[in-house]
């Protein structure tokens, strides 16, 4: 089919998530009269938090910073289970029309950039026929996060074919796994793996945390009580926003004090496990990480959930390194082995940049980790693509709502000078570069030659700091020498 016969939108935005739903309220809100569409490759909105149904599922931050900062978390909750973020979610979508724009069972394989047609080619397959189609949009918003939804992160484990029980990963959940009664074995000590943990101690027989390496644990109240009062005396409107401002300056406050005070918040953390435990519990053991707070993320549980199965019991933490599993559980290099009836990998994520698609840039192949994210939202060299990826140290929303911001502030700015084509490219291309994100998570580590680069400077460095990116990518300056621009078509005013 010729290009001209495609349907053109002004912008595409790949994943109905909560980063796609983001993108499409600042989009509609601050240009009502550009045309969109989300594509979204699963049957269903919601991203992650539809995506996850493992016991449990729940965030690991405040959702008065996780939830958006346009529309008010009414939840009592501020820890709020899978099943309550999703509604909000699909709530907030539908509310601002947003869930009409939405096309399921769309997954992009491909997107061309032409520079004479200053636009993309979007390569699209239908998930329930196969059906292949294509569109055409002035700018692509990559939205659908840094990891694998169709696989979870599985290391190869020595016997584990002739194990006669159950494996299952949390991103693969089966609906009619029955745990009642049976003894289960959750290989990993990361945010799933602390989550799943309490949920499935009041059902089974009892379960056991295998970990390789401790994490920080720290108990947080599933409800803001100062939330609660100050929506009784200013409403909800102006609640949230207070208690939001305050949950920013608190998160910023714990990560600065425990990068500047590492050993001082290794002690703190280990006195607050030590009074969550049972009295004479080896928590040098099982709760002291060999790095230090915030050189990964830090795992919240609600109430103290965890530590108060670990009182009653019903569940234990097992450090060791796995030798291979038998037919009846898993076996350490100690030589000890965990019967178990049910084994959970939570082991991790598949990390996968921009969801796996082919780019190419005037049919020329664009290598993703040879880019440099330019201003953690643009990659250079490659024209009128934008992507989200949030905080690794804070709510992953509040660095996606700034990128949304300055996506729609880019585009006034092309609008009022006539510019239809927009390009990042690095005045010094020997700059030193690192990688994007700063973080020593396994799953991370793994793909770091698969993700952009950053670099050594402004405005290649990418901020992990909410107060830094208020100060750049919603009041900064549009116009910038590493950013060019062209006039290559008549523009479509906002």
């Amino acid at each position: 089919m010729p290009p001209a016969e495609l349907e053109h939108l002004d912008v595409v935005i790949v994943g109905a998530g909560l980063s796609g739903i983001g993108a499409a309220y600042y989009l509609q809100r601050e240009h009502p009269r550009r045309s969109y569409a989300i594509l979204e490759a699963r049957a269903a909105s919601g991203g992650t938090w539809d995506l996850f149904r493992y016991p449990g599922v729940r965030s690991d931050s405040d959702l008065h910073t996780f939830g958006y900062e346009f529309r008010p978390w009414r939840d009592e909750r501020s820890i709020a289970d899978g099943p309550a973020i999703l509604a909000y979610l699909r709530e907030t979508a539908a509310e601002h029309g947003i869930d009409r724009a939405v096309r399921y069972h769309h997954r992009v394989v491909a997107v061309r950039w032409s520079t004479p047609q200053a636009r993309w080619r979007v390569e699209i397959e239908r998930a329930d026929t196969g059906e292949r189609t294509a569109l055409t949009c002035a700018w692509l918003f990559c939205a659908g996060g840094y990891y694998r939804y169709d696989e979870g992160y599985t290391p190869a484990f020595e016997g584990v074919e002739g194990f006669r029980g159950t494996v299952v990963h949390p991103q693969a959940w089966p609906e009619d796994l029955d745990y009642a009664g049976k003894r289960v074995v959750i290989i990993g000590s990361g945010a799933t793996a602390v989550t799943i943990l309490p949920a499935m101690a009041g059902t089974a027989a009892h379960v056991t945390m295998l970990q390789r390496t401790p994490s920080y644990i720290l108990p947080a109240p599933s409800r803001d009580a100062l939330a609660a009062r100050l929506r009784r005396l200013l409403g909800p409107e102006r609640a949230y926003r207070a208690v939001r401002r305050l949950n920013i300056a608190r998160q910023r406050a714990i990560w600065r004090f425990c990068q500047r005070h590492p050993h001082t918040a290794r002690r703190l953390i280990r006195w607050v496990n030590t009074k969550q435990l049972p009295e004479g519990y080896p928590v040098d053991e099982h709760f002291n990480p060999p790095y230090h707070p915030w050189d990964q993320r830090l795992c919240l549980v609600p109430d103290g959930d965890l530590f108060r199965a670990l009182r009653k019991g019903t569940a234990s933490v097992v450090t060791g390194r796995i030798a291979g599993f038998t037919e009846t559980g898993v076996r350490l290099e100690s030589g000890e082995e965990l019967p178990a009836d049910v084994v959970v990998t939570a082991t991790g994520l598949n990390v996968q940049a921009f969801g796996g698609v082919a780019i190419s840039v005037d049919g020329t192949p664009v290598s993703v980790h040879d880019t440099i994210a330019y201003k953690g939202v643009m990659l250079s060299g490659v024209p009128n693509l934008a992507f989200a990826i949030g905080y690794t140290n804070s709510s992953w929303t509040l660095k996606v709502g700034l990128l949304c911001e300055y996506f729609c502030r880019l585009l006034a700015h092309m609008d009022a000078h006539g510019y239809d084509v927009c390009r990042p490219e690095p005045a010094d291309p020997a700059m030193p570069t690192r990688p994007l994100l700063d973080f020593g998570a396994g799953y991370i580590q793994r793909a770091l030659d698969r993700l952009p680069r950053q670099g050594d400077r402004a405005p290649w460095l990418t901020s992990m700091s909410y107060h830094s990116d208020v100060k750049l990518l919603r009041h900064g300056r549009i116009a910038d020498p590493e950013l060019h621009f062209e006039a290559r078509r008549a523009t479509v005013p906002a």
